[in-house]
């Protein structure tokens, strides 16, 4: 049986780019630096690609507006974190980049609708 196709409508597009402007301000305010953002390749999508002293950090972020569904963060399984180790890889590859110490971190947001944002950052996922 196939996976359903989930197609994302414009506020939930909205709601995303939210969540990564603010994942990328909060890592900066961590003293990481940004590097990139929604870099894509065949084996999938780097959200935000950062650098913390000599380590590549590639951040998964997840927006919800309410944990109806469950947590942010419990949509990300060890298929998705083996996609994101591989992907990493090909960055640095595409980058030129020698190797270097890879983490993958995950950025939890939960917004709801007129609230502050919370953020979660799980640091080697």
């Amino acid at each position: 049986m196939e996976a359903p196709v989930l197609v994302r409508t414009r506020p939930q597009q909205d709601l995303a780019r939210r969540g990564e402007d603010l994942a990328c301000r909060y890592l900066e305010q961590q003293g990481l630096v940004v590097l990139s953002r929604n870099w894509t390749c065949r084996d999938g999508e780097l959200d935000v690609v950062a650098v913390e002293g000599g380590r590549l950090v590639v951040c998964e972020v997840k927006t919800r507006t309410a944990p109806t569904w469950g947590r942010p963060d419990e949509a990300v399984d060890e298929r998705k974190l083996s996609r994101l180790r591989r992907t990493a890889l090909r960055w640095l590859g595409a980058h030129q980049v020698g190797w270097c110490p890879v983490r993958v971190d995950l950025i939890s947001v939960l917004w709801p609708p007129g609230a502050e944002p919370e953020v979660q950052h799980l640091r080697g996922a």
